[in-house]
């Protein structure tokens, strides 16, 4: 498949995407999904905690700037984040 090609296939880069790319990796992470590079479910406390702190760090930082809808998003991936990671850590 060409470069172009595979460029096409991609969703268009949004704060939504983004947000929903974050909460896969931390998912990941979390051992919740399978690695892509290995296909094992590997739990990583330390990387899924700084992922949710990236999510956490964002929120603060555009807090009023943006859309209902991106809000909601950002506090339900946060709120599904540290519930997963708390039953994992206590």
């Amino acid at each position: 498949m060409a470069e172009k090609e595979k460029e096409e296939l991609l969703p268009p880069v949004t704060f939504s995407t983004f947000i929903l790319s974050l909460n896969t990796a931390a998912l990941v992470h979390l051992g919740e999904l399978p690695n892509p590079e290995t296909n094992q479910k590997d739990v990583n406390l330390a990387l899924a905690r700084h992922t949710i702190d990236t999510l956490d760090m964002l929120k603060e930082k555009t807090k009023g700037n943006l859309t209902p809808d991106e809000e909601r998003l950002l506090e339900s991936v946060l709120y599904e984040l540290r519930l997963r990671y708390l039953k994992l850590t206590t």
